[in-house]
């Protein structure tokens, strides 16, 4: 187990520094994110002067959009505000106004488990925003065979953990199309009882895509991004076809409130 733990440490730090390099090199990258970010504070409770919390934050850039965010992740960063585990938080019960996953979502091996710890320390009205990939046309494209996690989609999603589980001894899990079949898909939405659902939104995002995110090669310069903006207003309008990333926005509610309608 220790080996095993020092050897996702290890990872997560080459990663890290990777996207430090990228970040850095690409302002294009930084402009997209921004607009990510500010897209999700949209739809924060009580807006930027909430208490909201950043599950998995990585390199730590979302408080250029939300300044007063606590960010966290797994493992300490010079730019980490506290270490959390998503199905363990440290958090008071009803003491967060947010909590925001930005491509967490598909980490989490037992998405009711974390929906029900997150439950615990929102207040009444808080939200969780979840920023994911999509499974579109092209998004099964991207994300399958040009991207180094598998989708899962081979296998059925598990809920909650089983008895006598432990978030300590949680691994490594990746499985991006998780968001499209629980948020998206009929099959999981009994996980969604206790929640109201705000936002299902599916964006293009192919300037986002074209950019080469973090590790890929930028595939258009920067003073094109108003074109690129131009050409995703148009493929939002064909979701099916061109989606590439997923909004979702949950309302801590009674469990009989029902779901908001699908939005493109």
């Amino acid at each position: 187990m220790k080996n095993r733990e020092n050897a996702e440490i290890s990872k997560h730090h080459e990663e890290i520094k990777r996207n430090l390099a990228s970040w850095e090199k690409k302002p294009l990258l930084r402009e997209i994110y921004l607009a990510f970010h500010q897209r999700i504070a949209a739809h924060l409770s009580r807006g930027l002067d909430s208490r909201s919390v950043e599950l998995g934050s990585g390199i730590g850039n979302i408080q250029e959009a939300i300044p007063n965010c606590i960010r966290t992740d797994l493992f300490p960063n010079p730019w980490i505000d506290r270490v959390e585990n998503a199905y363990q938080l440290s958090f008071a019960d009803r003491s967060i106004d947010n909590l925001i996953l930005f491509d967490v979502f598909h980490h989490l091996r037992y998405p009711g488990t974390a929906l029900q710890e997150f439950r615990r320390v929102l207040v009444p009205g808080g939200r969780v925003l979840i920023f994911e990939p999509c499974l579109s046309v092209l998004g099964w494209v991207v994300y399958g065979p040009l991207h180094h996690e598998d989708l899962g989609l081979g296998q059925e999603i598990q809920p909650f953990a089983p008895e006598g589980w432990s978030a300590d001894e949680d691994y490594y899990y990746a499985a991006q199309g998780n968001a499209s079949r629980v948020f998206l898909g009929e099959k999981y939405q009994p996980l969604l009882k206790d929640w109201r659902v705000i936002a299902r939104q599916r964006m293009s995002a192919i300037s986002y895509v074209a950019s080469g995110g973090y590790s890929k090669l930028q595939l258009y310069p920067d003073k094109a991004l108003p074109l690129m903006k131009a050409v995703d207003r148009v493929c939002d309008l064909i979701p099916a076809l061109f989606a590439t990333r997923l909004l979702v926005v949950l309302e801590k509610s009674a469990p009989t409130e029902e779901g908001a309608e699908l939005a493109p």
